[in-house]
């Protein structure tokens, strides 16, 4: 074992070594910051570039990729409020409103100071966990699983503001948008509407990205002004860090947590930052500016989101089992360089274990330190006035949306669930339990159905089921006794137009009545699943209806009044159907004339209109724009979504 370490030592203190994985780390950081592309799109546009290189060189490339993306893709999440990708997700609930309140030099500290602890943290974590792992990952069957599964949305109840009964409702949102496509057990089609793009289902990236970032888009375009409050950005580089310092034990159960987590295959990669959010919100005293701009809420999540790099390793070089969509991608990566993972890596390529462990942690290091480096240029983007940035935010989106399936569909479902997203937002229906409910929709199905296979209703016996069901009820029970509540007053006294609440509530109901039925059209297998639910959904939907009826909503109706500090006294807000009009007319352009005429001509016409620059200018800007997108497209090989116009005639790339 000392020899394989100091074998390890030599690798990665070796000058190719590093230039290799710090050239890993600048790709990575690349990646991270575009918001929807991620870890996947970064390895595989790194694949093809590893033939025929030394394995230590190729293995040190992808672990600097690997391990940034969780760290570079704050960027976009707290200054734009755009998750940059699935492990991002959370930290927007506090960083973004951090921005928004001049402080986004504090949170992007805090949350690289953060990430660099929880990778470091994870990494030594791994390390000792490398050789007694094995036995420990075995125990977790399909049964522990899901009731992990279940531990995740029992984060839904901490998260639900003011009204349980709406988080609830909305994490069923996410659980039935989940169950659209095929089912796992069966392969039967449910909820797909005769759409051939709904076979598979609909995205992570277009549901992370339509019911956050379009939400937010649209809200930031109404204020007509910068992100922060101010034009400075504030103090708080070193406060980040002595934020992190101050909780650091906070830090420290939270990378846990992340290790822990990531090691399980399929789980952690999606939700390991959601249940670090919910644990710091439930053992927090002082709830009160959680959502509002708590730091400990960027914190928690970046912390443990780094760390769940470390034990995603775990089963990826153990079991040949990968841990995450970026871990499954590495696993190619490792099969293309001559390792094969499994046993066989505590064994006889020990070395090489420890090498990919230690190049993790020096990553980590390299890529928190470059982060630091440039925050405070990339911070600057808070201060430029909001109507300039948003046909780039808009260009950002749309392209990390049509990664997904590299359809037409993926904008329009991206438009869809950006209008849930508005919709819920200005009503206070929390989104996040939305995005819980559907990252676990799939997995719990799964889980469930293999439980029931193997062990029938027997599982529930189960001593690791009966120890996470324990955990689970003590969250729960956590949530109702601690968790803020809001008074009856408090609940309705904005409370002064219930009716479009009620059209909103009612449209659900109407959706939950059509996932019983299609269920009732399917298999046992097939349809028990979503028709359990939808059941459960359709009685919490009629709760909220009849609420909003009798006078308690338990959110504010006006969402207007409800933002206060934002839009108080602001008699220059545009409506929101506004630009809701802007994003459709978008969209109808790209089917008339395609994506890149369409977004050429958005690009010009906003800029002139909305940000009004000079025509000079806004050619220059779309230039500009437009420029980064084709070369992109070039390197990833990519076609853009053609139009109409595209089908009649024949244009050459990149508008045909």
């Amino acid at each position: 074992m000392l020899d394989s370490a100091l074998v390890a030592l030599a690798n990665i203190t070796s000058g190719v070594h590093l230039l290799y994985l710090i050239g890993g780390v600048f790709l990575g950081l690349a990646v991270g910051i575009f918001p929807g592309l991620g870890g996947i799109v970064g390895l595989s546009l790194l694949l093809p570039f590893l033939y025929g290189m030394d394995p230590t060189s190729a293995l040190a490339m992808l672990i600097g990729l690997v391990v940034v993306i969780p760290t570079s893709d704050t960027f976009t999440s707290v200054l734009m409020g755009i998750p940059g990708s699935s492990a991002s997700q959370a930290t927007v609930l506090d960083g973004f409103p951090l921005a928004k309140k001049g402080e986004a030099a504090r949170a992007l500290g805090a949350a690289f100071s953060a990430s660099l602890f929880g990778g470091l943290l994870g990494a030594v974590i791994l390390t000792v966990f490398v050789l007694v792992a094995r036995p420990v990952i075995l125990a977790f069957g399909s049964a522990e699983l899901f009731m992990l599964t279940v531990l995740g949305l029992s984060m839904v109840g901490v998260m639900a503001g003011s009204s349980v009964i709406k988080g609830l409702t909305a994490c069923g949102i996410g659980l039935m948008l989940g169950g659209v496509g095929g089912a796992p057990a069966t392969g039967e089609y449910r909820m797909i509407f005769d759409l051939d793009y709904l076979t598979d289902g609909v995205p992570l990236v277009v549901v992370g990205l339509g019911i956050f970032a379009v939400p937010e888009i649209v809200d930031l375009l109404r204020q007509n002004r910068t992100i922060a409050g101010g034009a400075a950005l504030g103090k708080g580089w070193l406060d980040g860090l002595k934020d992190m310092i101050r909780n650091k034990w906070l830090c420290v159960r939270c990378a846990g947590i992340g290790s822990m987590v990531g090691a399980l295959p399929g789980l952690g990669g999606s939700v390991v930052d959601w249940i670090a959010y919910g644990h710091v919100v439930q053992t927090a005293k002082d709830k009160s500016e959680f959502g509002k701009g708590d730091i400990r809420g960027v914190l928690a999540p970046e912390s443990a989101n780094n760390a769940k790099e470390g034990g995603g390793l775990i089963p990826t070089l153990l079991f040949g089992v990968p841990g995450s969509g970026s871990m499954a991608v590495f696993l190619g990566g490792m099969v293309l360089i001559g390792l094969e993972p499994g046993p066989s890596m505590v064994e006889e390529n020990l070395d090489i274990t420890y090498t990919i462990i230690w190049s993790l942690a020096l990553a980590n290091v390299i890529g928190a330190g470059t982060c630091l480096l440039i925050s405070k240029h990339v911070a600057k983007l808070t201060t430029i006035r909001y109507p300039l940035m948003a046909p780039f935010m808009i260009m950002v989106i749309c392209f990390g949306a049509f990664q997904a399936t590299r359809d037409l569909g993926d904008l329009v479902a991206l438009f869809a669930i950006g209008l849930l997203g508005i919709v819920m937002k200005r009503f206070g229906w929390p989104r996040p339990a939305l995005l819980i409910g559907f990252v676990l929709s799939g997995q719990m199905e799964t889980y469930l159905y293999q439980a029931l296979q193997f062990y029938e209703w027997g599982f529930l016996a189960r001593p690791g089921v009966i120890i996470i069901g324990l955990i689970t009820v003590a969250s729960i029970v956590l949530g109702a006794v601690y968790g803020h509540r809001g008074t009856d007053e408090e609940q309705t006294r904005h409370a002064t137009d219930r009716r479009p609440q009620m059209v909103f509530a009612g449209f659900l109901l109407v959706l939950f009545a059509y996932g019983l039925y299609d269920a009732f059209q399917q298999s046992y297998l097939g349809g028990v699943y979503t028709g359990a639910v939808a059941a459960v959904m359709l009685a919490l939907g009629t709760w909220v209806f009849v609420k909003l009826a009798f006078g308690r909503a338990g959110e504010p109706a006006n969402h207007d009044e409800e933002l206060g500090g934002a839009y108080a006294g602001r008699d220059d807000l545009v409506g929101l159907g506004h630009y809701i009009y802007w994003l459709a007319g978008f969209l109808a352009a790209i089917f008339a004339i395609g994506y890149l005429l369409a977004l050429t001509a958005f690009f010009l016409i906003f800029l002139r209109i909305k940000g009004g620059v000079s025509w000079a200018r806004a050619v220059l800007l779309t230039g500009c724009g437009i420029g980064f997108l084709v070369f992109l497209a070039h390197i990833m090989v990519l076609d853009f979504p053609r139009g109409v116009l595209q089908e009649m005639i024949e244009l050459p790339w990149p508008i045909g």
